[in-house]
């Protein structure tokens, strides 16, 4: 099902505005995020051809399937929880059988683990290990031979180190394999047989050359194809990054020289504030009242390292707010699916009264 017959079909029960612009946070550059419940036609549903979301490519357009979207509340999912409570103004359009699935049936105690972790995740984002704003990849495309290592006495050193010391070319090298030894190779040279190089240019592997029998060995080669294929990834997924990123949201970062993608971190806070004022008073405030304080983190005004010392307290703080709360430990999974029935039932019978 594509999002034209989604919308064609006038089985869409709700959609709204979500994300940032539902929150409050948004900047003149900010997407506008679109998020919907809708329900299966009934043949459909009943058939093998069941459909549990609808998105467009960069899930900027996302619609759930009504027992997708009940499943994910039962589970105190933070993103979707929202859509229960988004404000006035961001709600395009809801039937009233919508009005009928309610707040309350869902929140429970999980909402301490599920925005708390989701908001840990955001950190995670924002400056892990393979964070893409802080380790670029250069443009210039490393070869095979730059990962070759040469045995060189009793140590290893680069392929081209080795060549560039004694005064070698590449493509006057010939390669043999080591039977037993993955990945190792006899390296020859002589510059009066066609051997065939080490690498073709662009290639993913060695190229292995026919050496005559009275040849002899120059030294032993190492080709570290999982660090090559390592390497190649890394490189595609980081100049497909580059070719769809947020431009404005890259340089906004790079400004504030903060090594912390700004954005991901005012999203761990929004999180901790929500879960806490669920545990509190068992509501979810979608549009933060918190702005300025959030804006401020994304325009990256403190340390990551404070940042971070400051969600471990909150989280910490959590568990003393969730274990005094009089919320439900859980949500009534059978409360739950009779609600999931009745919803779609009334919808396939058209007798939902307005």
């Amino acid at each position: 099902m594509t999002l034209e017959e989604l919308k064609a079909s006038e089985h869409i029960i709700f959609e709204c505005i979500s994300g940032s612009r539902a929150y409050g946070l948004d900047t003149p550059t900010s997407d506008t995020d679109i998020r919907g419940v809708f329900i299966l036609p009934k043949e459909q549903f009943y058939s093998l051809d069941y459909v549990g979301q609808v998105n467009n490519e960069t899930n900027d357009i996302v619609y759930y399937e009504l027992r997708k979207f009940i499943e994910l509340c039962s589970k105190n999912n933070p993103n979707i929880l929202e859509l229960l409570n988004v404000p006035e103004r961001c709600v395009l359009y809801k039937h009233p059988i919508f009005d009928t699935i309610k707040t309350e049936l869902f929140l429970s105690k999980l909402c301490k683990n599920t925005f708390a972790n989701y908001a840990f995740t955001q950190i995670k984002k924002a400056r892990g290990l393979n964070k893409k704003i802080v380790n670029p990849v250069e443009k210039e495309r490393k070869s095979v031979e730059d990962f070759c290592l040469v045995l060189d006495g009793k140590k290893s050193i680069p392929l081209k180190q080795f060549l560039n010391e004694n005064g070698l070319k590449s493509h006057y090298c010939g390669l043999a394999k080591i039977s037993k030894m993955k990945d190792c190779y006899n390296l020859f040279y002589n510059e009066s047989l066609s051997y065939k190089g080490v690498a073709r240019p662009n290639a993913n592997e060695v190229c292995l050359s026919s050496i005559p029998k009275e040849e002899l060995p120059l030294a032993m080669l190492y080709f570290n194809l999982d660090g090559y294929s390592t390497y190649c990834k890394k490189y595609k997924e980081y100049w497909s990054w580059v070719d769809k990123r947020n431009e404005e949201r890259y340089k906004n970062n790079i400004s504030h020289d903060k090594n912390y993608d700004a954005k991901n971190m005012m999203h761990t806070f929004r999180l901790l504030h929500m879960a806490k004022e669920i545990g509190e008073s068992g509501e979810i405030n979608v549009e933060r009242l918190d702005r300025d304080y959030l804006l401020s983190i994304k325009n990256a005004e403190f340390e990551y390292d404070e940042l971070v010392a400051k969600a471990e307290i909150m989280r910490e703080e959590l568990d003393i707010i969730f274990e005094n709360s009089t919320l439900q430990e859980k949500p009534n999974l059978r409360v739950i699916n009779d609600l999931l029935l009745s919803v779609r039932n009334k919808f396939y019978n058209s007798n939902f009264e307005v």
